[in-house]
C-alpha cells in the first residue's frame, strides 16, 4: 500500500504542469509555503500514516493543519511530519471538546507544535443555525480564546457557510465578529463555504481584515447553487480553478491582510488526481 500511493504520487508531481504552461507572465502570485488539511486524507491515513506522509511529502507540502491519527500521540505524529520537513502549524478540535476542557486542547496543540486551534462547526440542527446557537458560540469562544491567548495559542473559528444567515442589517456570521473580542477570537476562511453560503470571500476579507488568520483553498464546482446548511456532495469539490470561487483576488487581499498559512483542503473522493492538479495552479498563478 505505501508503495503504491507513494508511486502515484511521484507520477502525478512529475505531470504537474510548470509555470510556463500557463501562458502568465510576471511574479508568482502565491508566495507561501503549499500547505493541506488532514482531513484530504482522512481516507489514507487510517490505512498508512506513513505512506499518506511521504505522500505529502512528495507533493512539496511543507505544512499541515490537522491532528495526530488515531492509535497515535500527537509527539510521535510530530515526529514524523518533521522527519519529512512538514510543520504543523495548525490544528484543530470539536467544539464540544474544547469548550468542555480547552486546557486539554492547548496540551495536545502544544505538543503537535502548533500555534492555532481552529473549530470548524457550532452544533446546530442542520440547516437552522440561529441567534441561540450564535449568541452561546460568542459567549463560549471568548472564555475558549482568552484561556488559548494565555497559553499561547490563538484560537480561530472556521466559518462553514450556515453563518451568512441573514440577522438585522447583516448575517449571524457578522454578529459573532462583532462580538466576539478580537484579542481572544480570530478567524479561519473557508473559501469554498464562504461562497456556498451566499457571502462574497473577498469582501468578507476586505470587511474584517485581519481578524482572519488561516485560509482553507478550495473550489466549488462551477452551476452549483448554495445553501445555508453548510454541506454539498464531495463531486462539488472541484480541484483550484476549475471551479466558480475567485481565488486570485481572495489571495491578493489574503495577502494584503496578513494571512500566511494556507491549506489546501480536497473534500472530493479524488484527492489523489486533484492535489496535483491544485497545487499546479497555485504555483501558475501570476500577479
Amino acid at each position: 500500500m505505501k508503495t503504491l500511493l507513494l508511486s502515484l504520487s511521484l507520477v502525478l508531481v512529475a505531470l504537474l504542469p510548470t509555470a510556463d504552461s500557463f501562458a502568465q507572465k510576471g511574479k508568482p502570485l502565491y508566495t507561501f509555503p503549499l500547505g493541506v488539511q488532514a482531513y484530504t486524507y482522512r481516507n489514507s491515513f487510517p490505512k498508512d500514516v506513513i505512506a499518506t506522509l511521504d505522500t505529502i511529502k512528495a507533493l512539496g507540502i511543507t505544512e499541515m493543519e490537522g491532528g495526530a491519527p488515531k492509535g497515535m500521540t500527537p509527539e510521535e505524529f510530530r515526529k514524523l511530519c518533521n522527519d519529512r520537513g512538514i510543520s504543523i502549524p495548525a490544528t484543530g478540535d470539536g467544539y464540544e471538546s474544547i469548550t468542555k476542557n480547552p486546557m486539554d486542547v492547548v496540551g495536545k496543540a502544544k505538543a503537535l507544535g502548533a500555534s492555532y486551534v481552529m473549530v470548524a462547526w457550532i452544533p446546530h440542527k442542520r440547516g437552522n443555525f440561529s441567534m441561540v446557537e450564535a449568541k452561546k458560540a460568542v459567549e463560549d469562544f471568548n472564555r475558549v480564546g482568552k484561556v488559548l491567548k494565555e497559553n499561547g495559542l490563538t484560537f480561530c473559528y472556521h466559518n462553514h457557510g450556515y453563518e451568512f444567515q441573514p440577522h438585522e442589517s447583516g448575517t449571524l456570521f457578522d454578529y459573532i465578529a462583532q462580538n466576539t473580542n478580537p484579542d481572544y477570537v480570530s478567524f479561519e476562511m473557508d473559501i469554498l463555504w464562504t461562497q456556498h453560503g451566499g457571502a462574497d470571500p473577498v469582501a468578507l476579507l476586505k470587511k474584517y481584515g485581519s481578524r482572519f488568520k488561516l485560509m482553507h483553498l478550495k473550489d466549488l464546482k462551477k452551476g452549483i447553487k448554495g445553501d445555508l446548511t453548510g454541506g454539498t456532495p464531495a463531486e462539488n469539490d472541484v480541484p483550484l480553478g476549475e471551479g466558480q470561487v475567485d481565488i486570485p483576488e481572495i489571495l491578493k487581499i489574503a495577502k494584503k491582510i496578513g494571512i500566511k498559512h494556507y491549506f489546501i483542503e480536497d473534500e472530493s473522493n479524488k484527492e489523489y488526481q486533484q492535489m496535483p492538479v491544485s497545487i499546479a495552479y497555485l504555483k501558475g498563478l501570476r500577479k
